[in-house]
């Protein structure tokens, strides 16, 4: 399908099949894949603030009024790959097809400051280069058994009765469902007894902005024999990641690639910790990256045939904040 880094797939397998802790790094396209045995992330120009792992030592201050600019790109210009998107689906050859823009951004603080005073499930800031403040999840590996957490559907939380219209939104539904079957039969590759534990959840999202509600399901599986203390492999098998790419997957990824006309480069890859044991991994979304002196927000969502341009457009420009409080 693509060109993907089989070299390094191996070196986290047999990393992970020797028990010895790493944190990776993979690009969208899985053409750039890092590792960084424990020892080395310090000296590495990473800084990670996962849920049960940290590189954080001390969180400077902040002193001063945040300043925060977006200039988001014209209807018309986000219309052009809208619509090889829409005639796309009408034409049978994808059913979801997550469409992302790159907006350009200003802020008086710099990434770093970014990293350290935004609130989120998973952060990364990595080498002066990007950071992002993700919500979700990827794979989590417990005990041999294998979790993951399609997010898709937001809303504004400040609507009356929002998580409801979310819940009962058809569109919001159906591109949901969606994901939800699509990163199922992507967890039967690696592993046996997939079911659906928790559908349609409703998780709260609080930014500077606006706060968010949003929609997630838990999937799980046992980790199938020939997979097992296989990170490497597991990963190779399951990317690019269903919720940010759409099905079905190859076609679908042509069509990303035809309609952004930009490269989302490590923006919607996914990244982890392997503490010698247990794997916890997430998609690398609300993802903010370093070009020259300019800054750039990476954000999209699903496109089904029931979506409305002016909401997708909305979504895009709803998706780009920092949940700093």
């Amino acid at each position: 399908m693509f060109s993907m880094n089989h070299q390094k797939f191996i070196e986290m397998d047999e990393l992970s099949l020797k028990k010895v802790p790493y944190f990776f790094v993979i690009d969208f396209l899985s053409e750039n894949v890092e590792i960084y045995p424990e020892n080395e992330i310090k000296k590495s120009g990473l800084i990670i603030d996962f849920q049960n792992f940290s590189t954080i030592e001390e969180v400077p201050e902040l002193n001063k009024k945040i300043a925060w600019k977006s200039f988001p790109e014209t209807l018309e210009s986000f219309k052009k790959g809208f619509d090889k998107v829409q005639k796309n689906i009408r034409l049978g050859n994808s059913y979801l097809v997550n469409y992302t823009r790159k907006t350009e951004i200003e802020t008086n603080l710099d990434l770093k400051e970014i990293f350290y005073h935004s609130d989120a499930k998973y952060k990364v800031f990595y080498k002066d280069f990007f950071v992002f403040f993700s919500p979700e999840t990827f794979v989590k590996i417990v005990d041999n058994k294998i979790l993951t957490y399609p997010m898709k559907g937001t809303i504004d939380a400040s609507l009356e009765n929002a998580s409801e219209i979310l819940k009962n939104d058809k569109k919001e539904k159906a591109e949901h469902y969606t994901v939800v079957d699509l990163l199922r039969n992507d967890l039967s590759m690696v592993a046996d007894d997939v079911h659906v534990e928790q559908f349609q959840q409703i998780d709260f999202i609080k930014t500077r902005q606006k706060d968010l509600y949003a929609m997630s399901s838990e999937i799980s599986g046992i980790v199938k024999p020939e997979f097992d203390g296989k990170i490497g492999s597991i990963m190779q098998k399951l990317l690019p990641a269903g919720s940010i790419l759409g099905a079905p997957k190859p076609k679908t990824l042509e069509i990303i690639l035809d309609a952004e006309g930009y490269d989302r480069g490590y923006y919607t890859g996914v990244c982890g910790w392997f503490d010698g044991k247990n794997v916890d991994s997430c998609v690398m979304i609300r993802f903010i990256e370093k070009e020259g002196d300019k800054l750039y927000f990476k954000s999209g969502g699903g496109i089904t045939h029931m979506s409305k341009l002016e909401d997708e457009y909305q979504e895009m420009k709803n998706k780009i904040y920092v949940p700093i409080h």
